[in-house]
């Protein structure tokens, strides 16, 4: 269809849309810089993350989710916004008032730029050790034409009074630390020089210094642009602000166009200082940055973020049950299928990874498909690979090496592979573990009553020309016979036993054998290939505690299924 094509009671977006400005930064520096050390957290969950539920926390959820914050290693937590009314106001004050706060973590409030919100904000703080007030006010042309109708001299004399109720509110509580944060909202989509001379007001006015600087904080309050249109606009406002040493420059981006956690990353990498968000990217319309992504992607780049995910699921327990949000799937990091692989080649790939780690000589993570190892974050590899139709060889083999300790012989496991296929495609579902065990003893008659060779017992012995004598009792469809036969070894003095007694020939093509564990108890399982009298190939399985007898049910195994699939 071409644009003439299209109806008129069609929206065009050519006439509906603009394109965003780009930033006039010829000698920008970011693109070749690298995030090398973890950025301030600030959390937002309770307030921004709060406010954006259908059915906002209350106080049991508010403290758990504060509880899970301070344990993982955040520092910095917005707690609300107290003025909204007297819920948020009494937990902000309960939680000051606990002694649960620790020594090292800060309370954060938010207010907009009216002089009884800020009151009321530092009331709620009264009695905290150390404490930040964040004041905001919105500065985009948007906001000043339609919301405001107000000049920019006048949005300006808007965040210069409140920068003067916060100092002198600051004033009358000395017995607490107090630091201050000023946001330009609506920052991303305002004029960078006008945001810069609000921000230089107020620094005028609060008066920091290197030792106590004024936090900055630059929204992309609706992300409307490719996240290297942010980073361009917080380098450029780094360089370009009095004082820059005085102030931490925070960022808090939301994820409009789904790139939050990028601009978050390339903001960092432009100069700022710390950044806003929630757990998992819970907050308004599309969410927050999410602080897990942003944090792992840093720990996968071999920085230690300084929060703690080692036991991921239990993070994401609380999380859902405060928000009453599920953490979707196919989440960066806490999905559950993220580190979880259908495609055979990519099973193929993740296999042969951990088998080559195992043998490593240092503590370098390469398994491919996989950015983290899922055991730092506290999961485990048994749903790393799982089978459905899509799924090869490669996936079966580690699900069987994972639950039952079984290593099948790469050929054999092409040959088990049409079996797993059969069962996936009739079953129309995805394969777990007890369903390919069951495939795998009913394909290879281990340890199953559906045989028509059932080992009862037997002894070996050796004949004074050197060869083996297998002497022992074979039930037949049920029957039990006495059989023996001679060989150069046991395998072949089982196989001289099942041609001889049975008229079944079989030659050997391979065997191997592995222990199912370690330890005194542990178990063994061996494998045989063979070719029967019309030259196809039969593979058998044995296990049992004692090798010997493990390669002797191996033969019975391949036996059966010569004589069953006949």
């Amino acid at each position: 269809m071409t644009t003439l094509d299209i109806p008129s009671n069609k929206s065009r977006p050519l006439k509906k849309y603009r394109p965003f400005p780009q930033i006039n930064l010829p000698d920008r520096q970011w693109p070749s810089r690298t995030i090398t050390a973890p950025p301030r957290w600030l959390s937002t969950d309770l307030r921004d993350g709060n406010q954006s539920i259908i059915d906002p926390m209350d106080a049991v959820k508010k403290n758990r989710f504060f509880d899970l914050l301070v344990e993982i290693g955040v520092k910095e937590i917005e707690v609300g916004f107290p003025s909204a009314g007297a819920t948020e106001f009494d937990f902000i004050q309960g939680l000051v008032r606990s002694g649960k706060v620790p020594h090292d973590v800060i309370l954060q409030v938010l207010t907009q730029s009216r002089e009884d919100l800020i009151r009321t904000s530092f009331e709620s703080l009264e009695g905290a050790h150390t404490a930040i007030v964040h004041l905001y006010n919105a500065l985009s042309p948007a906001w000043r034409d339609i919301v405001f109708r107000m000049s920019q001299a006048e949005v300006r004399d808007i965040a210069i009074t409140g920068a003067k109720i916060m100092r002198d509110e600051a004033s009358k509580r000395p017995d607490t630390n107090w630091n201050f944060q000023y946001s330009p909202e609506t920052f991303s989509t305002a004029e960078l020089d006008f945001s810069i001379s609000v921000c230089e007001a107020v620094m005028d006015i609060l008066q920091p210094t290197p030792d106590r600087p004024i936090i900055l904080n630059l929204p992309a309050t609706v992300e409307a642009a490719t996240p290297n249109i942010y980073a361009d606009q917080i380098e450029y406002f780094c360089s370009n602000l009095p004082n820059r040493d005085a102030a931490v420059i925070s960022l808090h981006t939301h994820n409009d166009r789904g790139t939050g956690v990028a601009a978050a990353e390339l903001g960092l990498m432009a100069g700022a200082d710390r950044v806003e968000g929630c757990l998992f990217g819970n907050g308004e319309r599309t969410g927050n940055c999410c602080l897990v992504t942003v944090a792992l992607n840093m720990y996968t780049q071999g920085i230690d973020p300084g929060l703690d995910f080692s036991d991921i699921d239990r993070v994401i327990e609380t999380v859902e049950y405060c928000n009453q949000i599920p953490v979707h799937q196919r989440h960066p990091y806490g999905g559950e299928l993220v580190f979880t692989a259908f495609s055979g080649s990519h099973q193929d790939a993740i296999k042969k990874g951990f088998a080559a780690n195992e043998q490593q000589n240092d503590e370098l993570w390469r398994v491919p498909y996989l950015p983290i190892d899922p055991a730092d974050l506290g999961r485990s590899y048994e749903a790393v690979i799982r089978v459905n139709s899509q799924s090869g060889k490669g996936g079966f083999a580690w699900v069987l090496e994972q639950d039952q300790g079984l290593k099948l012989p790469k050929a054999m496991q092409a040959d088990f592979s049409r079996h797993v296929q059969h069962l996936a495609d009739n079953l129309g579902r995805e394969l777990n573990a007890a369903d390919i065990w069951s495939a795998f003893q009913t394909a290879y008659h281990v340890q199953t009553m559906d045989k028509h060779f059932q080992l009862i017992d037997y002894e070996e012995n050796r004949a004074s020309d050197g060869t083996r004598i297998f002497a022992g009792t074979i039930a037949v469809k049920g029957e039990e016979q006495r059989v023996s036969g001679r060989g150069n070894g046991l395998i072949s003095s089982v196989l001289s036993t099942i041609e001889e007694s049975f008229g079944l020939q079989l030659e050997i093509r391979d065997y191997t054998e592995h222990a199912l564990g370690s330890g005194r108890d542990a178990r063994a399982a061996a494998y045989l290939e063979c070719r029967d009298a019309d030259g196809k190939t039969i593979w058998g399985c044995g296990i049992d505690e004692d090798v010997a007898t493990a390669s002797v049910r191996a033969v019975l195994s391949a036996a059966n299924a010569a004589v069953l699939r006949a």
